[in-house]
């Protein structure tokens, strides 16, 4: 019965996987519950909030954290003499934890060097940790999200400088061949899409712009295309 509740995010939280445990439920079927419970109302999207956690496989597999209010929420529907009892203890634990949380942030003086030098640590620990979220955070969002309207133009300009690159000018009989011209396209997106695993250009995550760019830039035709591009040319070269 440790841990029931603990603190995450600057809160009283406890997790999918506690309750699972402790009511003795499948940690899937209180998953579900979970994310049933927030496509039912959006509300409840501010009460759990979805991560990660470590299996015994050394694995990464999902879990919910959830505040008081998800907590009642989700235990609502658990009956009996046994599930009343754990909640009363989780509203208990909820309790004492948020109690000690504002006993903790009431802001007090100084009264000595030693007193202030603790606080000074504190403060300097709690804004390394908030930096190290907003990091993780906008790493996460980044990786997550497509690419924007600007990024996207770009890596079209880069498309299509690479494909008149490659068909040895704007006015070269390749480049003017349209026909070739959508192969070399759609060749570059093939390769593309193997080494970035996505549909469409503009979902490639922010994160991996650059690489993106850089893979473009650095691309070429595989031999058979290289091939029609030079009889292509040479046409022009005859007369």
């Amino acid at each position: 019965m440790e841990d029931l509740v603990i603190m995450h995010d600057q809160q009283a939280v406890t997790t999918s996987l506690k309750v699972a445990e402790i009511f003795e439920k499948n940690h899937r079927d209180v998953m579900e519950r979970i994310r049933n419970m927030s496509a039912e109302n959006s509300a409840v999207l501010k009460m759990v909030i979805k991560d990660e956690y470590t299996n015994s496989q050394n694995k990464q597999q999902p879990m919910y954290y959830m505040n008081r209010d998800g907590f009642t929420l989700l235990a609502m529907g658990f009956t009996g003499s046994k599930a009343m009892e754990f909640k009363l203890k989780y509203i208990e634990a909820f309790n004492k934890m948020e109690k000690q949380i504002k006993e903790e942030t009431q802001f007090r003086l100084p009264t000595n060097l030693n007193e202030m030098s603790t606080m000074f640590y504190s403060v300097m620990k709690d804004q390394d940790k908030k930096i190290e979220e907003q990091s993780e955070k906008v790493n996460f969002l980044m990786n997550l999200s497509g690419l924007t309207s600007t990024r996207n133009k770009e890596l079209t300009k880069a498309r299509n400088k690479k494909i008149i690159q490659v068909c040895g000018g704007s006015e070269s009989n390749s480049y003017q061949d349209k026909s070739l011209r959508s192969k070399l396209y759609n060749e570059l997106f093939k390769s593309y899409r193997h080494r970035f695993d996505v549909n469409q250009y503009v979902d490639t995550p922010m994160k991996r712009f650059d690489e993106a760019k850089e893979y473009i830039n650095n691309w070429y035709p595989p031999f058979e295309l290289k091939d029609e591009i030079e009889k292509a040319n040479a046409q022009g070269n005859l007369f």
